[in-house]
């Protein structure tokens, strides 16, 4: 969805909807960050945040002279919506990024080792019709680096596995070609027979990826697909979502050598900018071409 779409009622329900599912907040700290940015939105008053109205709103808060944990858990909330927003291309700048707090944790996710994706897509196995659905969706997830919500939005006729491409349709209905690697097109051909099963006759659009009750898989559904195996792939689940499966693809891909414009187009984004900040190297892998490539480094 492109910027401006998403009034800031709405863009606050996404994101609450991320902190729940890929965050995995408890139900208390959700009301708590639902509160605190309810209030932020009565005082914005229908106007497009800005850095002056963040000022005010911050300034206000010290001026009811309210606990300083209390002011910094509301910061805490705005700001991290803010990001969300800039990460997700909701909207184009942060008006938070000038608010003096302590230094929050990167919001970036760390990349999974290439190690550790094997260790996750080979997870299911491919006994039943649900182990073959998730080891699909698993790939799937990697070889594209599609969002979770272009995922569970696939259509059958969105797939060509013969010529191992998809369309993808993405935000503000934005579609591209993705190709597919051949282990996302065998894990991908292994389920489909599976699916021809399951499907309801009354399901609309021809999903891909099902619930064991043949309706289309939601976006909870996968993530707890893709936490369910990080856990049996003795990987820490709590770190590991599909926008994590996302981040790994590109980042495996830029330190392989692909260039940024090749990953932006693969993702879907809109600027290159978001793109350097998603696919950062690893400080190990810019040790590694420093070895390699100057003059002085041995």
């Amino acid at each position: 969805m492109s910027s401006g779409h998403l009034s800031i009622a709405e863009c606050i329900e996404e994101y609450l909807i991320s902190l729940r599912v890929e965050k995995g907040l408890a139900k208390n700290t959700l009301i708590a960050y639902q509160r605190d940015l309810n209030q932020y939105m009565a005082f914005l008053a229908d106007s497009e945040p800005t850095d002056e109205l963040v000022d005010q709103f911050v300034s206000q808060l010290r001026q009811k002279h309210l606990a300083n944990a209390t002011i910094g858990r509301k910061i805490a909330a705005i700001r991290g919506l803010h990001r969300f927003l800039l990460i997700e291309e909701l909207r184009e700048s942060d008006p938070t990024s000038l608010i003096e707090t302590p230094r929050r944790p990167d919001p970036f996710p760390k990349a999974l080792t290439i190690e550790e994706v094997v260790a996750l897509v080979e997870a299911p196995g491919a006994e039943t019709p649900g182990a073959r659905r998730d080891s699909a969706l698993l790939e799937f997830l990697y070889a594209s680096g599609a969002r979770v919500s272009e995922a569970v939005g696939l259509d059958l006729g969105d797939l060509d596995l013969t010529d191992k491409i998809v369309l993808v349709t993405g935000k503000g209905s934005r579609q591209r070609l993705v190709p597919l690697g051949v282990k996302a097109v065998d894990a991908m051909t292994r389920w489909l027979p599976d699916r021809l099963t399951l499907i309801r006759i009354s399901e609309p659009g021809d999903p891909v990826f099902l619930n064991m009750r043949g309706g289309r898989l939601s976006r909870q559904g996968a993530f707890d697909v893709v936490r369910k195996h990080a856990a049996r792939a003795g990987i820490d689940a709590p770190r590991v979502s599909p926008h994590v499966l996302r981040h790994s693809a590109a980042t495996h891909m830029v330190e392989a050598g692909a260039d940024l414009r090749t990953v932006q187009e693969m993702l879907g984004h809109a600027t290159i900018s978001t793109t350097q900040v998603y696919t950062r190297v690893s400080p190990a892998h810019v040790m590694e071409i420093y070895v390699q490539a100057h003059p002085r480094s041995r």
